[in-house]
């Protein structure tokens, strides 16, 4: 393996670090506003059962002491400050009165009974009632009560905390994301530019060469110069490839299969001849489709090179070209080289990713950028398996 897959497995623990301190940072928030929140409960239901000391005692010793008489109504304002729901009901579990609920003071005795019925349906399970002895009376009264709207917000503040880490972390993402292709973008085109610059000198002095060696035929086999000569031209079209890197492609329509097939031919002639190169061409013979010729060469030729490499100069490479429904037309490039982990499928495609001794791992990258963003298409690994081969299926639209 290179460094360049220690790269990404670094990249990945990097991952697993921050999403494992992210979820313990969470935690510990749960954690901690469970523990307030279980706090202030408590204070609340401690709050009420000193109220209902107060009041059992007061209705005990109904003696006219009127300071206990104010010290009642100070814990009950205290109760009604708190926004505390309380409902009062006796021993035979029927509601008589409460305070801080939604009852209008404009409504009448009936509609106010009825409102305090649905208010005591609502929140009498949420926690267990505080018991009054009232031996004055010769029964029992019930104080029910529910949290305050302090304590049920605090109840949802650490979910909208965490809701609200995540969307600003997702936020985050995006822009650092959109920022770091953008830099991508800015290296692919700096790169290919200066690459299809570099080239340009070799490529003219080459074409010079081959001039010259026309020039005394008797001298140099003319079989051996158009050889050159076609290689020539390939380098300047692989010139003529670089240059488009960065700019807007310039696509018309093309007979897909006749951009394929020369490809293919040329490609025959340049591999071991223990590799058999079969092309199989299910559309239509004049089936053509919106391209930038060299781009879209410049893929296929990548993928059967790398099936090559994959086979180790020894296998079977087939190229089918088929209508994959009414609207999409694929290509599958199958090998049988020896197959890529599931769980490098996608990761075959990133930047400088390669299991080769030799290379930048830059071919996958390109071919992608190419197929999804300059022809609106798809790229990837429809099917592999290890010792056995891999399949790549590019899928265009019409």
């Amino acid at each position: 393996m290179r460094l360049s897959l220690d790269i990404y497995s670094q990249k990945n623990l990097y991952q697993i670090f921050i999403g494992i301190n992210l979820a313990l940072i969470g935690i510990a928030s749960l954690f901690y506003t469970y523990n307030i929140v279980e706090n202030v409960d408590k204070r609340e239901r401690r709050q009420l059962e000193l109220y209902a000391e107060l009041y059992e005692y007061s209705v005990n010793h109904a003696d006219g002491n009127e300071d206990l008489t104010a010290l009642l109504e100070i814990v009950r304002e205290n109760n009604r400050q708190s926004n505390i729901p309380t409902i009062l009901t006796g021993q035979d579990k029927k509601p008589i009165g409460g305070d801080n609920l939604e009852i209008p003071t404009t409504a009448t005795a009936a509609q106010k009974k009825q409102l305090l019925e649905a208010a005591f349906f609502n929140l009498k399970n949420d926690h267990p009632p505080i018991e009054v002895d009232v031996d004055a009376l010769g029964d029992k009264q019930y104080i029910y009560f529910a949290d305050s709207s302090l304590l049920v917000q605090m109840r949802y503040y650490p979910y909208v905390q965490l809701v609200s880490i995540i969307v600003l972390s997702f936020l985050a993402y995006l822009v650092f994301s959109a920022s770091r292709n953008a830099e991508q973008n800015r290296v692919w085109v700096g790169l290919a530019k200066e690459t299809a610059h570099q080239l340009g000198t070799p490529i003219a002095s080459l074409m010079g060469w081959v001039a010259f060696f026309r020039s005394d035929p008797t001298q140099f086999s003319d079989e051996y110069t158009t050889e050159i000569e076609k290689d020539v031209q390939r380098l300047e079209m692989i010139t003529a490839r670089f240059s488009s890197i960065g700019s807007v492609p310039i696509r018309k329509f093309e007979n897909i299969a006749d951009t394929i097939a020369p490809f293919l031919e040329y490609l025959k002639r340049r591999i071991s001849t223990k590799v058999k190169l079969e092309f199989v061409n299910e559309l239509p013979p004049d089936r053509e489709m919106y391209l930038n010729r060299n781009l879209f060469e410049w893929v296929i030729e990548n993928l059967c090179k790398n099936a090559v490499d994959s086979m180790g100069g020894i296998g079977e490479i087939k190229v089918r070209l088929f209508q994959l429904n009414k609207q999409e037309v694929a290509i599958d490039i199958s090998d049988t080289g020896k197959g890529i982990s599931r769980t490098s499928w996608r990761k075959v495609f990133r930047p400088g990713f390669s299991t080769k001794k030799r290379g930048w791992g830059l071919g996958l990258t390109l071919a992608k950028r190419i197929i999804e963003q300059y022809h609106e298409g798809k790229l990837f690994v429809k099917t592999s398996e290890v010792g056995k081969g891999t399949t790549f299926r590019i899928i265009l639209r019409k």
